[in-house]
């Protein structure tokens, strides 16, 4: 099985898997989520490359190991991304997106269609009206956030992090706790949540993601506690001739709980729509 090298381009850390000979297929680039990095992909690329196809998962600044890079905005954050595309010479991907990823990923392919060939939607959301979990208001909130971030420490978040999964063994915590391990990193972690302005800055991408016209698989963790249930319904519903998957009984951060499910769906997913 091909496994995930660590690799840097400019200042973005990034994860890369690779067939061990070339083939036609699109290459897959993911975007993480809070608080994770690219090591939440680690199963799923090494699948992907197992199958035949070239996968690719950046650090966003300021989690794993890339370092901040400010100001470290949501615009920003969509900038970067395509500045990473470049840098890699990928032309057209599968986009593969989970949480926070997802409200970052969703925009740059919106703002690139040409760069978009797929797209795996999984546990995120993309749409305006959004509800802020509790952390996240706190995150949000000035000095409430500093004094959050700032007096978090390792046990702490390891047991955060537990509440959610019991599928994060000490090196995975390890991996994400790197998002906490810098005062840089921790500021740039309140510079995004505090510059989502989603109601005005997701209004104008309403339909967009139908307007790519690209084969879609949504794959959810049903039992997911903190982004809700009938945002994946809402995902099939608004892009026609998407593939809706629900994983029963799995929580939010599915690629660590059922990393062999998630990695069987996406392929299946891939290989029916020839991508």
């Amino acid at each position: 099985m091909p496994q995930p090298v660590l690799k840097r381009a400019a200042k973005i850390a990034y994860r890369e898997a690779k067939p061990s000979r070339a083939s036609g297929h699109l290459p897959v680039l993911c975007v993480h989520g809070w608080p994770q990095s690219s090591y939440m992909w680690r199963h799923l690329l090494s699948d992907l490359a197992a199958a035949g196809r070239r996968a690719v998962a950046l650090d966003l600044a300021g989690f794993g190991d890339s370092p901040p890079d400010p100001p470290g905005t949501y615009e920003r954050r969509v900038e970067a991304l395509e500045r990473f595309r470049r840098e890699l010479g990928l032309d057209r991907v599968v986009l593969a997106v989970h949480d926070t990823g997802g409200l970052i990923g969703l925009r740059w392919a919106c703002d690139h269609p040409d760069a978009v060939g797929g797209l795996v939607i999984t546990n995120t959301g993309f749409f305006p009206g959004h509800d802020w979990i509790e952390i996240a208001q706190t995150m949000r909130t000035p000095i409430q956030g500093e004094a959050l971030v700032d007096s978090l420490s390792r046990e702490a978040f390891a047991t955060l992090l537990e509440e959610a999964s019991d599928a994060f063994d000490e090196r995975a915590l390890d991996e994400y706790w790197k998002a906490f391990s810098t005062v840089g990193n921790r500021r740039a972690m309140l510079e995004l949540y505090r510059s989502f302005d989603l109601d005005n800055e997701l209004q104008p991408y309403q339909g967009k993601l139908a307007a790519l016209e690209v084969p879609t698989l949504v794959l959810w963790g049903s039992q997911d506690e903190y982004i809700p249930l009938d945002f994946a319904s809402r995902f099939a519903r608004e892009i026609p001739g998407s593939r809706l998957v629900l994983l029963e009984g799995v929580r939010h951060f599915l690629f660590d709980d059922e990393p062999e499910r998630c990695a069987d769906e996406v392929i299946s997913f891939l290989r029916q729509t020839g991508n």
